[in-house]
């Protein structure tokens, strides 16, 4: 429940941004707050997530008395709310999945149950095929899809949206409201709602709240009426873009900490880690490749580099990295070779010396046959 008792906000003693508010959402509710520029919606979020505190009056959300809040309590009250921003705030460098999975990771929840909420989360927002894309990948519906995931991943009970459909096109804004729309009526998730864009409050019968100039003037369902209130010439009916910026910055440093203190941001951002270059496997040592073998092979390249044949040189070399197998079997291919050659330079001189005998013993008869 979000309770609102008398609360009035000042700032500098002087500008009375709230004067004296009531208001109670009770738990399951779906509520608009709407109003002109400067009419308070920033400092009535301001309070709810406990950035600024009321000069008077009491703020309860939950259960937390947030006047009486410590300073050190306040992310761990933060990490009961989902809240979601016009910009998105996602960590620009991380995928989708870890994205989500940031706001469990830094709370120490096991990786078991981060999957298993991560992807129930991912699977409500309907981007279960987008958990390995980079913020950057996405068009500007689904990163806020991603952003509400991550806001719905604590199980939170309480949605604060500021404009959330202010930097998207009118048809996925549309979308990003049934979406939100599903998850206040299936999750029964209370969820509050500062928008500028009168013609999304007008289709959803949910109640609206509108402020102007610090009070409230206006609180119920009749839209038509409700939305009439507002001057149409400060804010028109159909807002389109609304893109001041977001002036919470110590919610923001929130959601890129999760509330981790006095820790520079980039160390809080899980790295996705580094894919190792992948490296050939040393090539095993063969058992006989010892000094032994070494030298023994130093030795054939000596006698295998020394060979000669036909008046050219024939240069072998081994190298140290490689193979002594290949080493070993070149070197009797090789052997072989030679064997052959010389085997065959037998066979020839044989041919010739057989053939010397032959004619040598010719001669001698025809000597002979002469001398008779």
């Amino acid at each position: 429940m979000v309770e609102f008792s008398k609360v009035s906000k000042a700032y500098n003693d002087e500008y009375e941004a709230l004067k004296n508010v009531d208001l109670t959402i009770n738990d399951g509710e779906f509520v608009f707050v709407v109003g002109a520029s400067g009419a308070g919606k920033s400092t009535f979020l301001k309070l709810i997530m406990r950035e600024e505190v009321p000069t008077s009056g009491t703020v309860t959300i939950n259960g937390y008395n947030l006047n009486k809040m410590k300073k050190r309590d306040i992310p761990y009250f933060r990490r009961t709310m989902g809240i979601v921003f016009q910009d998105f705030r996602l960590i620009p460098d991380m995928r989708v999945y870890d994205n989500v999975a940031f706001a469990l990771r830094v709370t120490g929840i096991k990786e078991r149950e981060v999957r298993k909420r991560v992807t129930h989360a991912l699977g409500m927002v309907g981007l279960l095929n987008k958990t390995q894309s980079l913020p950057k990948e996405l068009s500007g519906g689904e990163q806020q899809r991603v952003a509400i995931a991550r806001a719905l991943v604590n199980n939170a009970d309480l949605i604060i949206a500021d404009e959330p459909t202010g930097n998207i096109d009118p048809a996925m804004s549309v979308e990003i409201m049934d979406l939100l729309n599903h998850i206040n009526k299936a999750n029964g998730t209370t969820i509050v709602m500062v928008t500028h864009a009168h013609d999304l409050v007008r289709q959803y019968d949910h109640r609206i709240v509108v402020l102007k100039e610090g009070e409230i003037i206006a609180d119920g369902y009749d839209r038509e009426q409700i939305l009439g209130l507002i001057n149409p010439d400060v804010v028109p009916t159909d807002a389109g873009f609304y893109n001041a910026p977001n002036e919470y910055d110590d919610v923001e440093k929130f959601i890129f900490t999760y509330g981790q203190d006095n820790v520079p941001i980039e160390e809080t951002i899980p790295q996705a880690p580094e894919i190792p270059e992948i490296q050939p496997e040393p090539k095993k040592e063969e058992p006989a490749q010892t000094q032994e073998a070494e030298a023994v092979l130093n030795e054939i390249t000596e006698q295998l580099n020394a060979n000669t044949e036909e008046g050219s040189t024939e240069q072998y070399s081994i190298e140290k990295d490689e193979d002594i197998s290949s080493i070993l079997a070149a070197f009797a291919a090789s052997s072989a070779a030679r064997t052959k050659k010389t085997e065959e330079a037998i066979d020839e001189l044989q041919e010739m010396n057989s053939g010397n005998d032959e004619n040598s013993s010719d001669t001698a008869s025809e000597d002979n046959g002469g001398a008779v």
